[in-house]
């Protein structure tokens, strides 16, 4: 149960024993890497100068540059998808049990790299580089703030790319993500489709449809409420912790399922007549104070205004930027899995679906398999063993 616990703090919130249980005796070392941009235009048209992000990768480059697999990671998440910094770290990244010698993404065979998105959400991590609202802004010298460019899945693709660029890299043997990473490795098959032969959607979708789009904006509205977020310009006096610990907070109970909550419930002894809420106003239920814990302890190393920007990305989210989801699935040539988790009460399985069945309107390679599980969006990363075979002999073929 402790195991649990500590995995299922956060929306997928850098997960830190997900692999506990799969180590080796020597495990997978990787070390964080530096990539910069003088100026970048987004697909808005606007400019980010000095642009920086950091990328990490596992398994060597072979002569022909053509064995890369691209991991794009989940919304709170950022490059460290797999192994080790220093041997004497606590754990490894989010999809260690994945990602490896030997495993179903076999870093013996193939090159896996990831990169930290734009505004990553944990923008105070010292293993993180990225360029957002809390990075300095060269014409003005202080933190960008709400001056910072909205950004789309499409520029997390964008900046992706101009690294394997920089690395001679001119064609992936597959991209593989989770969740929001589901979002642009789509958007890497629509938008570059020569790039892409293989694509695997986790835990996805092909657009942020009206449901979601509403769902994501109650992240938001916490942040906004708290009396120190001042419009985004916090970054000279107090942060708002707490409006981003209740985002943190709407953001973990819909990644989970009702089957885990009544669990945990359980053994916090939680019951609905608790002395403390039925005596004050003021406190909280068990289960409410666990929550609340969790969140406030992650958010010291996250930024609210990248929370912000995450949740625009996302909700601007259509694969392709085509004139509709079908339309934009034209594009695409990549044989395509796609793995929702059935009971994902985030970005629930009708939304894979929708992206599958609209590559096969398009006459497009396409298989939909569900992961189970009781974990519910979380499924995806904690149960991703459920179909390493799956996803191994995809890769291969």
């Amino acid at each position: 149960m402790t195991r649990i616990l500590a995995l299922c703090c956060v929306l997928l919130l850098a997960l830190p024993d997900l692999a506990a249980g799969n180590e080796t005796a020597t495990p997978l070392l990787t070390t964080k890497q530096r990539f910069s941009m003088p100026v970048y235009t987004t697909v808005g048209g606007r400019t980010i100068k000095s642009l920086q992000v950091g990328w990490e990768s596992y398994g060597e480059l072979n002569q022909s540059k053509d064995n890369v697999i691209l991991i794009t990671h989940y919304f709170s998440a950022n490059s460290h998808a797999a192994g080790k910094y220093h041997p004497d770290d606590t754990a490894p990244g989010y999809w260690d049990a994945l990602i490896g010698p030997g495993k179903a993404i076999d870093t013996n065979k193939y090159f896996v790299i990831s990169v930290d998105s734009l505004a990553n959400l944990s923008a105070n991590d010292p293993n993180v580089i990225t360029t957002g609202p809390a990075s300095i802004n060269p014409d003005t010298g202080k933190p960008y703030g709400l001056d910072f460019p909205v950004v789309t899945i499409k520029d997390f693709v964008n900046v992706q790319k101009a690294v394997l660029e920089s690395l001679g890299i001119s064609k992936l043997h597959a991209v593989v993500g989770a969740s929001m990473g589901s979002m642009q490795a789509l958007e890497w098959a629509a938008s570059y489709p020569d790039w892409v032969p293989r694509m695997i959607s986790v835990i996805g979708a092909g657009q942020s449809d009206a449901w979601t789009t509403a769902a994501l904006e109650q992240w938001a509205i916490p942040i906004r409420l708290d009396k120190h977020w001042q419009d985004g310009n916090y970054y000279e006096s107090e942060a708002p912790i707490d409006g981003l610990a209740a985002s943190l907070m709407l953001i973990t109970q819909q990644a989970l399922h009702p089957a885990f909550f009544n669990q945990q419930g359980e053994a916090l002894n939680y019951h609905p007549l608790e002395s403390g809420p039925l005596s004050d106003i003021r406190q909280s239920h068990s289960i409410v104070k666990w929550l609340s814990e969790r969140a406030h302890s992650r958010a010291a190393l996250m930024d609210a205004n990248h929370l912000l920007y995450l949740v625009r990305a996302c909700q601007l989210f259509l694969a392709g930027h085509g004139d509709d989801l079908n339309a934009s699935m034209k594009a695409v040539k990549a044989k395509s899995l796609f793995l929702p988790a059935e009971n994902d009460l985030l970005l629930m399985p009708y939304m894979a679906q929708a992206a599958h069945d609209a590559l096969l309107n398009n006459n497009k390679e396409s298989v939909y398999d569900e992961i189970k599980g009781n974990f519910g969006h979380l499924d995806g990363v904690l149960n991703i063993q459920q179909k390493a075979a799956d996803i191994e002999a995809f890769l291969q073929n």
